[in-house]
């Protein structure tokens, strides 16, 4: 069955409907498709295919995929926020078939397992997942076997290239700081360390998305006229009857993508047995709130008339708190993936060239890691108390990412020739809240969207990211490569302050890193921090939560089934379902969720799915 870019005319009617071609979406799509050729699904997607796109499968690109002109994601505008600097924020989200996996930094990371324990919801723990976790993938890391799989569609690799100078001296200084290379860091357990990390790369370089692992594959083998997939359309609204049974979706043309006018004819298709709504956590709770299903509050001010009263849709929106800073690195121009980003490399002479860095994703280490009882102490009171509450006897679970990337991701185009170590940290598990409503019943209608970061008692937010700050600075400090900060991309000190940015000609040291004292912060110093932070801040694109699976009086959307709740026949199958953050890049956790997502829908529908990882 073709792809299609435009809604067949006789395409008016299927068994199941997936609104959202995403990292979950294609996984539903494809598991059922395969497992039962009786049944006809249709997966829409907004943005375009993916198809063999260089931007897509050449992973060292990714910083280049949100690009507005680019047209591979979707940009969500935030209202002004005063604690963030006075600024509107965007948050990018996955805007082309495969969504997030498509066009994401490549990065393999799995939650920890007390991030799954603590959903506290039957059928979710850590243990009764494990099988999802191992079926989507085909493991060439270390570690030990029972925790990986072997048969999945997405691939977890080295890729095809490492900078394997960088990456050594980069764990030379984290062991300089008091923190190990640890082997396997996905094996749920592990923390507190760093890693040599793997990509949802392939060994020959290509990027893994779950278009392409789940989907592509049965459009291609002429065997499974039962999946339709369409592009280039968004879900408008879920269309119920008056037994409030979902019985089909209301959908129009991408105007980002297709010449139409303002005026287009909406189109309907009906949906037999199922609706499942896999639009992302920023994306999934607009369509139900444009549907009717959400809070009389937000539908009554959207003039939307209401289905269902359920007040935790867009409710309880969680991020990770993200800083990118970056250090001037004595390294050779082709050491880092500059050379793509600042064009002085095409994709066509380095696919001439046979040049592996295109499989590249820049990052070869990244960590997982927790902070010393010495600097607990010195976050102060409140942070000590939110410690010893949700972190102390749980070794589990890591306070922050930190994962240095070969080049200027983030801030490409600002500087000149030199080269340059970025460096993101976020905060695991940020205490602030946001939320994310529609304000009429239109795609086009603007969003109530705060992300409210740094609006926790107590500072505890602020407080573990000048931690973060200060740690990945003194790695840094202790690498041979280290020549300095980029100023604009690091707080304003004091001119008499100790912590001072440098610019230097030779590392800070000669053969022996422990000769390397910490730098001594000052009060003035930590005001800069914050008054940094406040400005700098960013999303890390890893939305969550705004759906969450809780009982209903607990501000809860789907049950344990993924059951809209008060609705027939809905689903919500994405990472907006997540109750709780986890420790780590979310795609991996999306993607379980499209593998748990299949199965239940499969049980519901009386269909058997493989318990192999392979698609067929």
């Amino acid at each position: 069955m073709p792809l299609h870019n435009h809604l067949p005319s006789n395409l008016d009617e299927v068994d199941l409907i997936i609104a959202g071609g995403g990292s979950a979406g294609c996984i539903v799509a494809g598991r059922l498709a395969a497992a039962d050729p009786n049944l006809h699904i249709l997966l829409i997607e907004g943005g375009r295919n993916n198809y063999n796109d260089p931007n897509v499968i050449h992973a060292a690109l990714g910083p280049l995929n949100l690009a507005p002109e680019k047209k591979m994601a979707i940009f969500y505008k935030t209202v002004r926020e005063e604690q963030l600097a006075g600024r509107e924020m965007v948050v990018p989200s996955g805007g082309i078939l495969g969504g997030g996996s498509s066009i994401n930094a490549a990065l393999y990371t799995r939650a920890q397992r007390s991030d799954y324990d603590a959903w506290d919801t039957e059928g979710w723990s850590a243990e009764e997942l494990w099988p999802y976790l191992k079926k989507l993938e085909t493991y060439y890391g270390d570690g030990k076997p029972e925790h990986h799989g072997f048969e999945g569609p997405i691939h977890m690799s080295d890729g095809n290239f490492r900078s394997k100078a960088l990456m050594e001296d980069l764990l030379e200084a984290a062991a300089a700081v008091g923190y190990p290379e640890i082997k396997d860091l996905q094996d749920l357990v592990s923390n507190n360390g760093f890693s040599r990390w793997l990509r949802t790369v392939s060994p020959e370089g290509r990027r893994q998305d779950s278009a392409h692992g789940f989907v592509h594959p049965l459009l291609a083998d002429g065997k499974h006229p039962n999946l339709h997939v369409l592009v280039e359309h968004q879900v408008v609204r879920v269309l119920f009857d008056e037994q409030k049974r979902t019985v089909g979706v209301e959908l129009v043309a991408n105007p980002i993508h297709q010449d139409i006018p303002s005026t287009v004819e909406k189109r309907v298709v009906r949906a037999r047995k199922m609706v499942v709504v896999s639009a992302g956590a920023c994306g999934s709770p607009s369509i139900l709130e444009r549907s009717g299903v959400g809070s009389t509050e937000v539908l009554t001010r959207a003039g939307i008339p209401q289905v269902v009263d359920l007040p935790g849709v867009g409710h309880d929106y969680q991020d990770h708190h993200l800083i990118i800073t970056a250090y001037k690195a004595s390294l050779h121009k082709d050491e880092t993936i500059d050379i793509f980003l600042n064009g002085s490399v095409t994709v066509e002479q380095a696919l001439a060239d046979g040049n592996k860095m295109l499989g590249w994703n820049g990052t070869d280490v990244a960590a997982k890691i927790r902070p010393k009882d010495e600097d607990i102490a010195s976050m102060g009171p409140e942070f000590q108390t939110a410690w010893n509450r949700d972190f102390r006897d749980n070794p589990n679970k890591p306070l922050m990412f930190t994962g240095m990337f070969g080049g200027s991701f983030g801030v490409q185009g600002t500087y000149g020739p030199d080269q340059y170590i970025s460096v993101a940290d976020y905060t695991m598990y940020p205490y602030s809240r946001g939320h994310l409503h529609v304000t009429g019943p239109n795609i086009a209608d603007p969003l109530d969207f705060r992300l409210n970061f740094f609006t926790d008692e107590g500072d505890i937010d602020i407080k573990q990211l000048t931690w973060g700050y200060k740690n990945s600075r003194e790695i840094m400090r202790r690498s041979t490569f280290y020549r300095g900060e980029l100023a604009s991309t690091h707080p304003a000190f004091p001119p008499n302050s100790k912590a001072r940015l440098v610019d230097l000609n030779a590392p800070l040291f000669e053969g022996d890193r422990s000769v390397i004292k910490n730098l001594e912060y000052s009060p003035d110093d930590d005001r800069a921090i914050e008054a940094f932070l406040r400005r700098a801040v960013q999303t890390t694109w890893h939305s969550l939560g705004t759906n969450k699976m809780a009982p209903r009086e607990k501000m809860g959307v789907v049950d344990k089934d993924l059951n809209v709740y008060g609705i027939e026949r809905l689903k919500v199958v994405d990472l907006s379902i997540a109750p709780g953050n986890v420790g780590g890049n979310t795609n991996n956790t999306a993607m379980m969720i499209g593998e748990k997502g299949a199965d239940i829908i499969a049980k519901d529908l009386g269909i058997v799915l493989s318990s192999s990882g392979a698609l067929t």
